[in-house]
C-alpha cells in the first residue's frame, strides 16, 4: 500500500512508521502525501481510537532529505504544499496521537514530534531543532508547540543555539511524556496505546479541539467552548457507559462512541 512508511492496526491502534532507514527517515515528497493519507486513512477509521507514529531504524526523522532541495526551492511553498497539511490535519484528528520518538527527532522530524498529543520518547533519542545550522528558521509548527511547551526563552534558545537534546533532558524540560529504557520499548509504548484506545475517544477529541482553541481565545468565549464541548460529550454513549459504571462499581467498557 505504502512504500516510504508502514500502516498496521493493531487492538485499535493504527501504528504509522516512517520507512527510509537508509536516509534516517528524512522526508522525501512520497513520504509527505504518504503521511497525509495514512493520516486521513486512520482518521476516517471508526475502529481506530488512537494512533502512534514511530520511525524504522535508529532515527525517528531527520527532517526534510536536504538531497532533495537546491538554490532553486521555494522553502514556503514546499512548507504550504507538505509539512503544513500534515501538522494541520494532527491537531485536527479527534483521536490521541502518539509520537513514539525511537531516535534522533531533528528538523522537521523534531517538529512533527511536537505536534503529537503525546511523546514517549526512547532513552537512546534525542531532539534538534537544527534550522539553525543550515541559515534558516524552525517550521511545521516548531514556532507554535515548542513555546507552549517549553516557555519562551527556553524555546528561543533550543532554536538559536541548535544544541542537541538528550532524552533525559527532553523529560526535565517536559517536552516528553516518558522516558524508556530499550529493553522495554515496544511493550511499554504498546501498552501506553492500549490504555488511551480504551478510554472515551469523542471525549479526548473535544478536549484536543478546546485546547488549541483556547489559546487565542478569551476566557468567555473558552467558558462558551467547553459548555458547548460538554453538551456534545454528554451525548454520547461513552458518557453514559461511565455513569452506569460508576453507579454499577465497576470498570467502564469505552466503545469510543
Amino acid at each position: 500500500m505504502f512504500n516510504t512508511i508502514l500502516y498496521e492496526i493493531k487492538d485499535s491502534v493504527a501504528w504509522i512508521t516512517l520507512n527510509r532507514p537508509e536516509k534516517l527517515n528524512s522526508f522525501n515528497e512520497a513520504m509527505h502525501t504518504e503521511l497525509q493519507e495514512a493520516l486521513q486513512s486512520a482518521e476516517n477509521d471508526k475502529n481506530i481510537r488512537a494512533i502512534v507514529l514511530t520511525g524504522a531504524g535508529r532515527a525517528f526523522s531527520a527532517g526534510q532529505d536536504l538531497s532533495e532541495v537546491d538554490n532553486s526551492t521555494d522553502y514556503g511553498g514546499l512548507l504550504r504544499s507538505r509539512y503544513n497539511p500534515i501538522i494541520q490535519k494532527m491537531s485536527e484528528i479527534g483521536k490521541p496521537i502518539i509520537a513514539a520518538v525511537n531516535g534522533t527527532a531533528a528538523g522537521a522530524g523534531f517538529s512533527l514530534a511536537l505536534a503529537a498529543d503525546f511523546r514517549l520518547v526512547s532513552e537512546k533519542a534525542s531532539f534538534l531543532n537544527a534550522f539553525v545550522h543550515i541559515g534558516l528558521v524552525p517550521d511545521s509548527g516548531n514556532t507554535y508547540y515548542l513555546p507552549r511547551i517549553v516557555g519562551h526563552a527556553k524555546a528561543l534558545e533550543l532554536m538559536v543555539l541548535g544544541e542537541k537534546v538528550s532524552a533525559t533532558e527532553a523529560e526535565r524540560l517536559g517536552l516528553v511524556t516518558k522516558v524508556i529504557t530499550a529493553e522495554d520499548w515496544e511493550r511499554e509504548v504498546s501498552a501506553f496505546a492500549g490504555r488511551l484506545a480504551s478510554m472515551p475517544t469523542k471525549a479526548i477529541g473535544l478536549m484536543k479541539e478546546g485546547l488549541i482553541r483556547s489559546w487565542n481565545s478569551s476566557l468567555e468565549n473558552v467558558l462558551e467552548g467547553e459548555a458547548n464541548a460538554q453538551s456534545l460529550a454528554g451525548l454520547s454513549g461513552d458518557h453514559l457507559e461511565g455513569v452506569q459504571s460508576f453507579l454499577e462499581k465497576r470498570k467502564p467498557l469505552f466503545t469510543g462512541d
